[in-house]
């Protein structure tokens, strides 16, 4: 059976980093987008001539045309619209971040748990190329005993820092990286965070951050980020006593959707790094380029599918969600105290 979405919301996210990727995905049809103002409802009649366009959630819900929705309006909507649609018996994809705060998060699962729907998070990062290619190296074994990994990811993009203190990149790309990092590396114990503020007419907001992270493995993993810098950096780095790994990625799968590309056009080529953006693995037998592993957005939607389909295991929980703002939480309390929080 084909899992019906709606996509509440078509800014940027919408737009781009769902609608196509639920297009490509397998199992799944995009069933509805819900946008308001007319030049948005033009654009997704532009790209989506034959899907029904809807004013509002509660519009979609009372139309019966979708069993599941993604929400991906701005962060302070999402928590009613997600209730709204759980509250209807729809399954949800919730955008990072997911939630205000680990006990709102909480708030939510409960919710959907009481009302027998799935509730997933989208943290479409973990289909990164560079990260999954990381992901082999260690697997491998390439890197011996892994010590710690560095992760980075600095974008000279001012215009899209959420401002005021419920805003901020602790939320927006600490979501993404700290994700990444507890997929890649397990459950952490310790946090230990430094955030940079910037004064904006909306109120003191986090423009950048750099955490230090003590996995309950013993590894350490470092994540830090920045978009009113003037960079644009993404840096994965990782060492173990066999060697080291360095790969500066180049965000793929984004760039070639902003440039009009779609996976749909061929499935096969989609997401794989160029060759310039190889990483690199340095060990006793000396610097060795590896080709990049594929990253495709869409798995993520044909795995959600799955799961509601076969009441499985989802790509990305909804309790995974709520880990990841527990350790966002430990970080903004990190560096009010200047002390490691203990999770």
């Amino acid at each position: 059976m084909t899992l019906r979405l709606g996509v509440v919301g078509y800014g940027t996210g919408g737009q781009h980093f769902h609608s196509p990727f639920v297009h490509a995905a397998e199992g799944v049809t995009l069933a509805g987008v819900v946008a308001r103002a007319p030049a948005t409802v033009a654009k997704v009649r532009a790209d989506w001539p034959d899907v029904p366009v809807y004013a509002s959630l509660t519009d979609l819900i009372a139309a019966g045309t979708c069993d599941a929705v993604t929400i991906t309006t701005p962060p302070a909507t999402r928590r009613a619209l997600v209730l709204e649609a759980i509250a209807a018996g729809l399954h949800v994809v919730a955008d990072k971040p997911f939630a205000p705060s680990a006990a709102d998060a909480r708030e939510l699962v409960q919710a959907a748990e009481a009302k027998g729907v799935r509730l997933g998070v989208f943290q479409n990062r973990r289909w990164d190329a560079d990260l999954r290619t990381l992901a082999a190296v260690i697997e491998a074994g390439r890197l011996g005993t892994l010590w710690r990994v560095h992760n980075r990811m600095d974008f000279d993009d001012p215009a899209t820092l959420e401002h005021g203190p419920e805003g901020g990149l602790l939320r927006d790309l600490g979501s993404h990286l700290v994700d990444q990092m507890l997929w890649l590396l397990g459950p952490i114990a310790h946090v230990s965070a430094h955030l940079d503020h910037v004064d904006m007419p909306e109120g003191r907001t986090d423009a950048a951050f750099h955490i230090t992270l003590k996995h309950q493995s013993g590894v350490f993993s470092v994540v830090s980020a920045s978009k009113l810098n003037r960079m644009n950096t993404r840096e994965l780095r990782a060492y173990g006593d066999k060697g080291a790994w360095l790969q500066h990625g180049t965000d793929v799968q984004a760039q070639s959707i902003f440039a009009g590309q779609r996976p749909w056009d061929d499935m096969a080529a989609w997401g794989h790094e160029p060759e310039h953006a190889w990483g690199t693995l340095h060990t006793e037998a000396g610097a060795e380029r590896l080709p990049s592993e594929q990253g495709r957005y869409h798995d993520y939607y044909s795995a959600f599918a799955q799961g509601v389909a076969t009441g499985g295991p989802l790509p990305v929980s909804a309790a995974e969600g709520a880990a990841v703002l527990d350790v966002l939480d430990a970080a903004r309390l990190s560096h009010e105290r200047a002390t490691s929080v203990a999770l």
